[in-house]
């Protein structure tokens, strides 16, 4: 392997990111890129990140934690609340230790927020009103997200489009900073912002359509095997308020409707494969906006193969 200049420091690889949608297999493939170079992965998943989240947000298994040191698995409480710009504060100041002491770093994730924060900068709006913010937050809870975004599309059409009708924290904020500013958060965030001072290579795992859904609805299968609906039962049971922002995504939101009684066992199990589904276009869609991303073609190849492909890219990058 080249040695490549990061930081001050030389470390033998750029920073890879292993993105794309869920279920197309990024933390197998992380797993072994990891190994084969001696890296430490960093998540960059905006849901793994909490404790006691585990079945519904395919967490990397016990054993797959033990072949690889990981950080941000596991790292806040569920009750904690956490932006793209603080995962951004925290994993470029964990990727500088990593290079510091010549690791090398793996980052997999799906969540494009965060990983545009953690490459391109982030912009942190000021403005806050709690006040305003605990009412627009009771408005989603008893109105619905839906109605909030539909609200988000009339003031911020361009910040509307960007975010998914279940995304009631985003929308919250959103609506906030616009009430409480009278500016736009999609022209806030146009804002300069300051680019990562590492080198890095964007890989994304790519499938066909038809695969990628079975995929998802495998996956969606062996969650509610593994105890998907005990993980929600006890989570409630714990005192954890419905309306947590990690509890109204893909998943939980849905086993939540179905404990209520809002739907039947088969309703609840083809919405969380058809909002999951929603959810790898609407990823997909954005990682095909960063013309960076190397995309790899999945279909008929072992996990070996497309790490061996990812490091045939690595290699042959011009110093």
């Amino acid at each position: 392997m080249k040695l490549v200049e990061a930081g001050g420091e030389k470390t033998k690889l750029p920073v890879i990111l292993v993105v794309g949608p869920t279920a197309s297999g990024k933390t197998e493939v992380a797993i072994e890129l990891a190994k084969r170079t001696g890296a430490e992965i960093v998540s960059a998943d905006s849901r793994q990140i909490y404790q006691q989240l585990t079945i519904g947000t395919a967490k990397p298994t016990e054993a797959q934690l033990q072949e690889v040191t990981h950080h941000f698995i596991d790292y806040l409480p569920l009750r904690e609340e956490y932006s793209a710009g603080q995962f951004s504060r925290d994993a470029r100041k964990k990727i500088a230790t990593l290079q510091h002491q010549n690791k090398s770093t793996v980052v997999v994730g799906g969540s494009g927020m965060y990983i545009d924060a953690l490459l391109n900068g982030f912009f942190q709006p000021i403005a806050a009103d709690k006040k305003l913010q605990k009412k627009l937050k009771e408005r989603a809870r008893l109105e619905g997200s839906d109605v909030l975004h539909a609200e988000l599309e009339k003031i911020d059409p361009e910040r509307a489009a960007e975010l998914p009708p279940l995304d009631a924290h985003r929308i919250v904020r959103s609506l906030e900073i616009f009430y409480a500013t009278g500016e736009k958060h999609s022209d806030l965030l146009q804002t300069p912002r300051i680019p990562a001072d590492f080198p890095f290579m964007q890989f994304a795992l790519n499938w066909p359509r038809s695969i990628l859904y079975k995929r998802i609805e495998n996956r969606v299968d062996v969650m509610l095997e593994q105890g998907l609906l005990e993980e929600v039962k006890s989570l409630l049971a714990h005192g954890m308020a419905k309306d947590n922002n990690a509890l109204l995504t893909v998943g939980y939101r849905e086993v939540i409707q179905y404990l209520d009684g809002d739907l039947d066992y088969k309703m609840m199990v083809d919405k969380i494969k058809q909002h999951t589904r929603n959810y790898a276009k609407r990823q997909v869609t954005w990682f095909k906006r960063d013309s960076r991303i190397q995309w790899i073609d999945c279909a008929e190849k072992s996990i070996d193969d497309m790490v061996g492909e990812i490091l045939l890219h690595v290699q042959d990058k011009p110093e």
